[in-house]
């Protein structure tokens, strides 16, 4: 918890997507998230509508237009596609916390506001991030009903079957920036949410023969509970995955979310069963792992079958995979990770196995030449 501004950890991500009802189908269908909540006409919403997934303690609003008076949806999807608008802090208190990163040098975008019902009320403010995106500040600690006032039960008891995932929560947000503006945004979140740089990757540490890229990462001072990459182009042979992004996107934005599982064999065999794509390695990422005799729990074998990642980090190792993009653009994926013996990095040595998967990718599309 940070002695300034109250942050306790991540609470929500909401997108903006063409389709809310299409989207939170695939999450319930491909992650195992639950639909418990809903918003739109049938609550009294006639412009938008909005569900709420659960899984764990990984909290989803899923949000589409219904008329063009939902500007801010309408606005965000035509020019980004579908993608992440905001994530949310959990916060003691909204109004020390907003007042407290306008004071630290944060740009706001919406004021403390209360929403209440006879459920109970929550607080709310944002303040902004990179283009298009938000930061809210929420507490909804006296607020019983939900998630917050607005929204009800499903229309319908939603029966989605899927194989059991076991994900937990938000490890971290990766956000990509344009050429010049990782330090800029770096500074901006270690200043507004007293954040400090965790992580720095400058020139040559994240490459490959074609591309490169650099990336800060930022965290939040006591506890490390929210832990945000910020990654921007870096001069290459061929167009790296960051200019693609951005490309494609129409500026900078929420690239990926983290999320973590306790055991991420079972997580990987459950999502490729419920029809997930993954990033392929080829095989002699593992013959190399092999040889290097990594002392892990996990089978190297097993790994192998499922593609999964490992790296060691001091007396700890972790273990990630990544989705391919999950919509039509080439933009936001999703990274499974498991921390074993308290690894606190994000796999360094895993950077040119992932990137060169993603060329590999990037050439089909037909973008990894200028």
């Amino acid at each position: 918890m940070s002695d300034r501004l109250g942050i306790l950890g991540y609470d929500y991500v909401e997108f903006y997507v063409g389709s809310a009802k299409m989207w939170a189908y695939w999450h319930a269908k491909a992650l195992g998230m639950v639909i418990t909540g809903y918003l739109g006409p049938e609550t009294g919403i006639k412009d938008k509508a909005s569900y709420y997934l659960e899984k764990n303690h990984y909290k989803l609003v899923i949000t589409s237009a219904l008329s063009p008076s939902a500007y801010d949806v309408n606005s965000f999807v035509t020019k980004h596609g579908d993608g992440v608008k905001q994530w949310s802090l959990k916060v003691k208190d909204v109004n020390t916390a907003f007042e407290q990163a306008l004071q630290n040098g944060a740009i706001p975008e919406r004021g403390p506001k209360k929403f209440e019902d006879e459920n109970g009320w929550i607080e709310e403010a944002a303040i902004k991030l990179y283009d298009d995106a938000e930061i809210v500040f929420i507490n909804r600690e006296n607020y019983n009903g939900i998630f917050k006032p607005g929204f009800g039960k499903p229309l319908q008891n939603i029966n989605i079957s899927a194989q059991e995932t076991g994900l937990q929560a938000v490890d971290h947000i990766v956000g990509n920036v344009r050429t010049n503006e990782m330090n800029l945004w770096a500074n901006y979140l270690n200043e507004s949410l007293n954040f400090e740089t965790f992580i720095n990757f400058g020139p040559g540490d994240i490459s490959t023969k074609y591309s490169a890229l650099l990336s800060k990462v930022v965290r939040s001072k006591e506890g490390a509970s929210v832990k945000n990459p910020i990654n921007e182009p870096y001069e290459g042979i061929k167009k790296s995955q960051i200019e693609e992004y951005i490309e494609v996107y129409n500026g900078s934005g929420i690239q990926h979310i983290a999320i973590a599982t306790p055991d991420i064999i079972k997580t990987i065999a459950a999502m490729r069963a419920n029809g997930v794509e993954f990033l392929t390695v080829p095989d002699n990422y593992y013959d190399s792992l092999k040889e290097r005799g990594l002392e892990v729990t996990e089978d190297i074998d097993e790994l192998k079958k499922y593609g999964i990642l490992c790296d060691t980090e001091g007396k700890g190792y972790l273990l990630q995979l990544f989705t391919k993009p999950i919509g039509d653009r080439a933009s936001f994926f999703y990274e499974i990770i498991q921390r074993r013996k308290g690894a606190q990095g994000f796999g360094q040595g895993n950077f040119q196995a992932l990137f060169e998967s993603i060329e590999r990718d990037q050439e089909l599309r037909g973008t990894l030449d200028r």
